[in-house]
């Protein structure tokens, strides 16, 4: 853990993303073609130890690397405790 004096921090995430298609026709897709953060820190520590810090906790969000790379999914369904597939 870094112990470091942090005032403030907020990140702003921007997707974009699409939603196309027909729920009545059955043809809804949706997707996201882009993904950008913004870090805004404010702090009295040395500039390389708050690079350091944003770069564990970037390399440490389970959604940015899931974003960055696909990954497998599994996905199962159930309807009035019966089990079926799409």
């Amino acid at each position: 853990m870094m112990k470091l004096s942090v005032g403030k921090a907020t990140v702003n995430v921007d997707l974009d993303y699409f939603l196309k298609g027909s729920v009545l026709k059955n043809t809804v897709e949706s997707g996201c073609s882009a993904a950008r953060t913004h870090f805004i820190v404010n702090s009295d520590e040395p500039k390389e130890k708050i690079e350091q810090l944003i770069r564990n906790a970037k390399q440490g969000c389970f959604a940015e690397k899931m974003l960055q790379a696909a990954v497998p999914l599994t996905s199962t369904i159930e309807l009035n405790g019966e089990n079926f597939s799409i």
